[in-house]
């Protein structure tokens, strides 16, 4: 990637279940593993688990630094794994809607990353809640993560309706997770395009990824390990690197500096 300043995307879903976190997990090492400096965010900020998927530990997390006065070199924590998380908090009904003050925080203490990171990414909630949106709304670039079940289908749809309808979003890359084959993959995908193509006049969807079904991930999550690490020969481990190498192909979007202070300030206050 070009440029001085970190490419930030969200790896966001309508529907729970679909492996959203487990996908961002498996990026940001596979990122890593390609050089890349990266630090994930945890923003499914009151039921958090990217630690847990790890096996690890933090000490502190987001809620320490809305609540409790921490900094952000305090909560930040390093994996195993070549790569950093901000952990959040689960249970925490504080953290399920950010106040304007908060998000302010959020943003002045993540700017202190940019001179040190290739790629931020943002594992989302899932759904359409406020903080869902506004996480969808400042990131630069969105991979939506979808699976074969038709519920996942209308909820992705439902959550790309909302961003396009009420905050004008219209670029979309898409995951298909869990697929039996590709053919399956491919399928949903067209649908999940002819349905935007039919009710939503100027979306753009980007099919970027197709990740197998791979009984080795769910070993992989009872072991807190990522399925990468686990069994990186495995075929999920396989297309995930290859997702990864689609990645760091991407450039940010012209119509932004990049500057992470820079579209998520003009958030605010909207």
């Amino acid at each position: 990637m070009s440029g001085t300043f970190p490419l930030v995307f969200s790896v966001t879903s309508g529907k729970g279940g679909v492996g959203k976190t487990n996908l961002s997990v498996n990026l940001a090492l596979c990122l890593a593993q390609l050089n890349k400096r990266v630090a994930l965010i945890d923003a499914d900020l009151g039921l958090a688990n990217v630690d847990v998927l790890l096996g690890l530990t933090p000490q502190k997390n987001l809620f320490h630094l809305f609540h409790e006065g921490a900094t952000l070199r305090e909560i930040l924590f390093p994996t195993p794994y070549g790569f950093d998380i901000l952990p959040a908090s689960s249970g925490m009904s504080e953290m399920l809607t950010l106040s304007t003050g908060q998000k302010l925080e959020l943003l002045e203490a993540v700017g202190e990353l940019e001179d040190e990171l290739d790629y931020l990414i943002v594992d989302t909630g899932a759904g359409i809640s406020d903080n869902v949106l506004y996480f969808n709304m400042a990131v630069q670039e969105r991979l939506v993560v979808l699976t074969p079940e038709p519920t996942s289908l209308t909820d992705a749809y439902a959550l790309i309706k909302v961003l396009k309808l009420t905050h004008g979003v219209e670029h979309f890359k898409v995951c298909v997770n869990m697929a039996p084959d590709l053919k399956t993959a491919k399928d949903i995908f067209i649908r999940l395009h002819q349905a935007c193509d039919h009710f939503l006049s100027g979306v753009s969807l980007d099919l970027v990824g197709v990740i197998p079904r791979d009984t080795g991930v769910r070993k992989a999550v009872v072991q807190q390990l990522p399925f990468c690490v686990s069994d990186p020969q495995s075929p999920a481990a396989k297309a995930t690197l290859q997702l990864a190498k689609t990645i760091a192909a991407w450039e940010a979007p012209e119509n932004l500096d990049g500057n992470i202070k820079f579209f998520w300030k003009k958030l605010l206050f909207r």
